[in-house]
């Protein structure tokens, strides 16, 4: 018993697709101004944020500087260079400040108010001087400081550069 009028593949037709039960497009306006309010939020946000990166860029390159510098201090022979090297670090950032005052002269007192007023956390009372000890000190006084002192100093010089707020 064989059957001669067997489907053949050929005779197959494709089905048609139907059109979906609802639009994907919103029914009303209000739905599309949503969306745009929403979009057009978003935008003025991330560019903001990307400005507010870009403004920082300074405190990301001294955060990091800074690490390096208290990774050398801890190889007597980088010490000394490492060491001289962080009160420039500090002023460099003051300078590096958008809409910084003139920070280029100031020194001792001066320089102490100015490190308080942009702080946001209390600074130790003379860390203007423990700066200006390790940028003029003699190398015989900056090789008896203790790990103690040099980890207290880095930590302080840390804090202000990550912390210090800025006059808009």
């Amino acid at each position: 018993m064989t059957r001669t009028d067997a489907p053949n593949i050929s005779q197959l037709k494709e089905l048609e697709l139907t059109t979906p039960a609802f639009s994907y497009f919103p029914q009303t306006w209000g739905w599309l101004v949503l969306l745009l309010v929403i979009l057009v939020t978003l935008s003025v946000w991330a560019v903001l944020r990307w400005r507010r990166w870009r403004r920082n860029q300074y405190r990301r390159d001294a955060l990091l500087r800074l690490a390096q510098l208290q990774d050398e201090a801890n190889h007597e022979q980088q010490r000394l260079r490492a060491l001289r090297e962080v009160p420039e670090l500090v002023k460099r950032v003051a300078l590096s400040m958008p809409n910084s005052p003139e920070v280029a002269n100031l020194s001792g007192a001066d320089w102490q108010r100015f490190l308080q007023s942009t702080s946001s956390a209390p600074l130790p009372p003379d860390l203007s001087q423990r700066l200006s000890l390790l940028a003029y000190g003699p190398q015989a006084q900056l090789a008896t400081l203790s790990q103690e002192q040099l980890d207290m100093l880095f930590s302080t010089c840390r804090q202000w550069i990550e912390a210090h707020h800025v006059a808009a």
